[in-house]
């Protein structure tokens, strides 16, 4: 299993505002898709690319496009949030949809809703979602797509706890993980501690 954790200044410091509990919606939101678009960099380093010919004004000049085809695929909800931002970035990738939610008391994920597009095995997909808390729900998440044929995956989140990323990495020991912050520890109730609450709440405004 690789982990990557993004150090970098300017993440750090959206990350910190992006934590901040005065933080309103509208703002969290912005942060939210400003750090995901940040870590495009580093989570599609290992793509391919093949060479292509411009012009430009004064010559020729021999480039490079990347070659992988990409598949997002954020879990509902709070994954949405990162997806607009990077499909900026990206805008040639497509997009998949895998709803799963994490019951409060158990703990376990629950799967609601499936939707990927066709050949979905044949591109690097890259799984979004802002928490990386049990691990549950990105476990059984990329479990869900192994079974559709995906092995080029990766699993990319905001803010992850050390507890899901062992789950991860003992369920899922070929996916890289790509994190902004790895925080201390999960809470009796499953939440990150520091964290940043519940992202899909701090996203969409709802408690």
């Amino acid at each position: 299993m690789s982990l990557t954790v993004l150090q970098h200044p300017v993440i750090l410091e959206k990350l910190t505002v992006l934590r901040d509990k005065n933080t309103d919606s509208s703002r969290f939101r912005t942060l939210l898709g400003e750090i995901s678009a940040l870590m495009v960099y580093e989570m599609t380093r290992a793509m391919h690319v093949v060479e292509t010919v411009v012009e430009t004004p004064v010559g020729t000049h021999r480039g490079a496009v990347c070659a992988d085809p990409v598949t997002l695929v954020p879990i509902l909800r709070a994954g949405l949030g990162m997806s607009d931002a990077i499909l900026r970035i990206l805008p040639r990738a497509r997009v998949g949809h895998i709803g799963c939610y994490r019951d409060h008391d158990t703990l376990e994920p629950h799967f609601y809703y499936d939707k990927l597009p066709t050949n979905v095995a044949d591109s690097a997909v890259f799984v979004l979602d802002p928490m990386l808390a049990t691990g549950g729900s990105a476990s059984a998440t990329l479990t869900r797509l192994k079974e559709h044929g995906c092995t080029q995956l990766r699993l990319v989140c905001l803010v992850g706890a050390p507890e899901g990323v062992k789950v991860i990495e003992d369920a899922h020991p070929d996916v890289p993980i790509f994190l902004a912050a790895l925080d201390e520890r999960l809470n009796e109730l499953g939440y990150i501690v520091p964290g940043l609450g519940d992202a899909g709440d701090r996203i969409f405004g709802t408690h």
